[in-house]
């Protein structure tokens, strides 16, 4: 009775056993079940974002796209040279397939707080060319210096950087680097080389806007307190500012740094546009000083177009009929003008001496008298006789247009269910007729830059 009693026991154990180990197992298959199924599911989200990022990046393609199209359509028509202002349906939100991009732009007239972001395409004529200081190197010091947290060190570090002779200050600097480099003793290729230079640290370079924007998000830094982005120099700096230094029809500007007696083209250039005796009447305004009044006028030669139109003293509207027709330099091209049309008041006060006020009256007109800005002559209207040596300056030399023949799309795009954020960045150059893209630069890793105001409305569709 006793064994079989113990042989039952021992069946119960194993049996008791087998359930346990049965157990282990049901229970190692479930939880590889579960395992595998919750990591396909990390892999169809990831797969669904993917293929989003593949949507988004498709409607980057498709803004560039419509881009170049505009730009081209604005060469057809003869209105190359002008900033295309986009209407909010074609800049904002705009749908291709599922997915939506945005054209992040600026607005140089207002300044810039925790506002709305501002769409549209951006003037790169608005702002200061890197490569004045291989041409004119004392009058681009001058105004490098007044631009937002620009230092002494990074203005003759820009210097050295074009330095054909290499052997400024700075450039010692750049051998003790790990790795060393060289100087480069060339013009700037892109802005980013700014990230090479002696001073350029990241606060100078893009100030409080990280994400490089154009206006103060909730998660940037307002270091300062003032409730107003403050940008860094990347903001106002460019390399691709040129326009043509030929008219609309192809043919050579008169250049009036060079002009001699009779200047037969001039004289045609005013007697088409104002009829012979206006024109003798404008001629004898740009008479040199002591000249025979017998015989053909002996011609004073100007730094300037602005120059020249204040010696003229013709109307404004008189002058914007020639304005495009005239150039002082040769050359296929002429470099690194700004437009004052839309420049920012941190760099017109960078063309004045470092004036804000003159800079702030200069914006302040063009925003009260947007039809009276068809030509450079505005701004003799807007400062009148009140500030001679903010005027001296611009008359000084080439510096201002009203034109601009380079553009930066700055892209940002949503796939479907608003996922697979990409932002892409591209610079058009339309100064040789056909537009083509000169640069562009991946933005996506410097994280959403579409706004709060965006955000909300995207969570507020979505009904959370």
């Amino acid at each position: 009775m006793r064994a079989r009693a113990n042989n039952q026991s021992l069946r119960c154990a194993r049996r008791g056993s087998v359930l346990v180990i049965v157990l282990w197992i049901a229970f190692g298959m479930v939880s590889l079940a579960l395992y595998f199924a919750h990591s396909m599911n990390f892999e169809l989200r990831a797969s669904d974002n993917r293929v989003c990022a593949m949507a988004a990046d498709q409607a980057i393609d498709g803004a560039v796209r419509y881009v170049n199209y505009l730009l081209v359509q604005q060469f057809a028509n003869g209105s190359n040279g002008v900033l295309p202002v986009l209407d909010s349906s074609l800049c904002q939100a705009v749908p291709v397939g599922e997915a939506h991009y945005w054209l992040i732009g600026r607005d140089t007239n207002n300044p810039v707080g925790p506002g709305r972001i501002c769409f549209g395409l951006v003037d790169e004529a608005s702002k200061l060319n890197l490569n004045m200081a291989a041409s004119t190197p004392v009058t681009a010091s001058n105004q490098f210096i007044w631009l937002p947290r620009m230092t002494m060190d990074l203005t003759q570090a820009i210097l050295d950087w074009v330095n054909t002779n290499g052997n400024g200050p700075t450039a010692t600097y750049y051998a003790m680097q790990q790795p060393p480099y060289q100087c480069k003793c060339e013009p700037f290729e892109t802005v980013d080389e700014l990230r090479l230079l002696y001073g350029a640290d990241m606060d100078t370079l893009v100030g409080e806007d990280a994400n490089r924007n154009g206006i103060l998000d909730p998660n940037e830094t307002d270091e300062n307190q003032n409730g107003m982005l403050d940008p860094g120099v990347l903001e106002y700096l460019t390399v691709y500012t040129r326009e043509p230094n030929t008219n609309s029809a192809g043919t050579a500007k008169v250049n009036i740094s060079r002009l001699t007696s009779g200047s037969s083209q001039l004289m045609s250039l005013l007697q088409t546009n104002f009829g012979a005796a206006r024109a003798t009447e404008i001629l004898g305004k740009l008479r040199s000083p002591g000249g025979s009044s017998n015989g053909p006028p002996q011609l004073r030669n100007f730094k300037s177009p602005l120059l020249f139109y204040v010696t003229s003293q013709m109307t404004s509207t008189e002058f914007a009929l020639i304005a495009t027709n005239l150039t002082a330099t040769n050359g296929t091209y002429i470099e690194g003008r700004v437009n004052i049309n839309t420049a920012s008041a941190a760099v017109l006060a960078c063309l004045v001496g470092g004036d804000t006020v003159v800079a702030q009256q200069l914006v302040s007109y063009r925003q009260s008298n947007p039809n009276n800005l068809t030509s450079i002559a505005w701004v003799i209207d807007a400062l009148g006789q009140n500030y001679p040596d903010a005027l001296a300056l611009l008359e000084a030399g080439d510096y201002i247009t009203t034109q601009s023949y380079q553009f930066t799309a700055d892209v940002a795009a949503l796939g479907p269910h608003d996922r697979g954020y990409r932002r892409g960045k591209f610079v058009f150059d339309t100064s040789d007729g056909t537009p083509r893209i000169v640069y562009r630069q991946d933005l996506t890793h410097l994280g959403w830059a579409l706004g709060k105001e965006v955000r909300q409305s995207l969570l507020s569709a979505k009904g959370t």
